[in-house]
C-alpha cells in the first residue's frame, strides 16, 4: 500500500486509531507487505471499537468509598458475545449504579457481574443489548516480548470526553505486589504513561486484548533508571476463572484472610503506612509506622512474602500472629483475619 493511501485509510478509522498509528504508519508500510499492514490496521480498529467508558456511583458509607470515592470513571472492553465487559475491579466494587458509554457516545445502564479481589478484575454487563460491537479475542503473555509496541485504548465518558488511543511499549513483565494486600505473579508494565489508565485496554498488533489498566507507576522498568508508566493486569489471569466469576461473582482465591493494612517494602522491611478503619489490624492496635517482622513466627521482608504468609490458611477467618516492631518495642500481636469479600456491599447484580 502506498504511504499516502495508508495515511488516508488510517484517518478514516475513527477516534483515536490515527493518533496511535500516525507516528508508525510510514515504517509499517515500508517494512510490511500491504496485506499485513492492512490486516493490522483492521484488527486494531475492531479492538478499539470494543472499548467503552465506564462510570460508577457508589452508596455513601460503602467501605471502598473512603479510598476510591463515591463517583468513579474509567474504561472497559467487550469480551463476550452477550456484551460482557471486562474492567478493573476497583471501578465497580460496591457499585450502586453503573453506566457505559460506547464509542459513538451512546450511554447504557449496566450491572455488576463479578468482582475478583485476587486478580483485581471486574466484570459488568449492559442491561440493554449492545449493537454492532464485536467482542475482542484474548491474547497471551507467552507471545509478548519486551520492547513490543502495544495500543492502549480508553473509552469515552459521559459528558462528552472523547476516547483516546496511545502507542505504548512493553518495558517489563514481572510479579507485582500492591500496598493494599494484593499480589499477582505476572503483570505487564508499559511506557510512556497513560493518564486515564483505570480499566484501559491494551492490545497487541493482532487486536488481541493483553491486559487491563490498573495503576500509574514510577518504576515501570523495575530497576534503575526510574521510568514512569502503567501496570496492566494480564488477561492470562482471567482465563482460568472466567466461568467461575460469571457463575459465582468472585473466584475462590478471593476468599482469603484480610487484615486491613496498607504497607510498603523498604530496604528489606515491611512497614505499615495506613490501617483501615474497623479492620482486624485496627482492632488489634496496629499503627502506621509499625514494622512487620514475622507472620506466625516466619520472618517476612517483602510484601510478597508477607501476603503469602497471610494467605497460607485454608480459611479466611483465622487467628494470625504478627510480630511487629512498634516504636522501640518488639510485640507479638494476635488478630482475627476476616474474609475481605464479606466486608463489602455487593453491587446490584452480583
Amino acid at each position: 500500500m502506498h504511504t499516502g493511501l495508508l495515511r488516508c485509510r488510517l484517518r478514516s478509522l475513527g477516534v483515536g486509531v490515527w493518533a496511535f498509528w500516525g507516528s508508525a504508519c510510514i515504517a509499517l508500510a515500508a517494512v510490511a507487505p500491504a496485506p499485513v499492514a492492512q490486516t493490522t490496521i483492521d484488527a486494531l480498529s475492531r479492538a478499539n471499537a470494543a472499548v467503552v467508558g465506564v462510570r460508577v456511583n457508589v452508596e455513601e458509607g460503602a467501605r471502598s468509598a473512603e479510598t476510591l470515592g463515591q463517583r468513579r470513571s474509567g474504561s472497559g472492553v467487550v469480551i463476550g458475545p452477550d456484551g460482557l465487559i471486562l474492567t478493573i475491579g476497583y471501578l465497580m466494587v460496591e457499585a450502586q449504579s453503573i453506566e457505559i458509554v460506547t464509542q459513538d457516545h451512546k450511554t447504557l445502564p449496566a450491572q455488576a457481574v463479578a468482582y475478583d479481589l485476587a486478580t483485581g478484575f471486574g466484570l459488568i454487563r449492559p442491561i440493554l443489548p449492545l449493537r454492532g460491537i464485536q467482542p475482542v479475542p484474548l491474547g497471551s503473555l507467552q507471545a509478548l516480548r519486551t520492547g513490543e509496541p502495544l495500543m492502549a485504548s480508553t473509552g469515552p465518558q459521559p459528558g462528552g470526553e472523547d476516547a483516546d488511543v496511545n502507542m505504548v511499549q512493553v518495558v517489563s513483565q514481572r510479579p507485582f505486589s500492591g500496598y493494599w494486600e494484593y499480589y499477582i505473579d505476572s503483570a505487564i508494565f508499559t511506557s510512556p504513561p497513560v493518564g486515564n489508565h483505570s480499566g484501559a485496554a491494551v492490545f497487541n498488533q493482532k487486536g488481541e486484548l493483553m491486559g487491563i489498566g490498573s495503576l500509574l507507576v514510577g518504576d515501570a522498568l523495575g530497576s534503575s533508571p526510574r521510568m514512569a508508566g502503567n501496570m496492566f493486569v494480564p488477561v492470562d489471569l482471567l482465563k482460568p476463572i472466567l466461568a467461575e466469576l460469571q457463575k459465582t461473582g468472585s473466584s475462590q482465591r478471593s476468599h482469603r484472610p484480610w487484615v486491613g493494612l496498607t504497607s510498603s517494602e523498604q530496604a528489606g522491611r515491611v512497614q505499615i503506612l495506613r490501617v483501615s478503619k474497623d479492620s482486624p489490624a485496627a482492632e488489634a492496635g496496629l499503627e502506621p509506622g509499625d514494622v512487620v517482622l514475622a507472620v506466625d513466627g516466619a520472618k517476612v521482608s517483602t510484601l510478597e512474602g508477607f501476603y503469602k504468609k497471610l494467605w497460607d490458611h485454608a480459611q479466611a477467618e483465622v487467628d494470625i500472629q504478627l510480630t511487629v516492631l512498634q516504636g522501640a518495642d518488639i510485640k507479638t500481636i494476635v488478630l482475627k483475619a476476616v474474609d475481605r469479600m464479606s466486608t463489602m456491599r455487593k453491587p446490584t447484580g452480583i
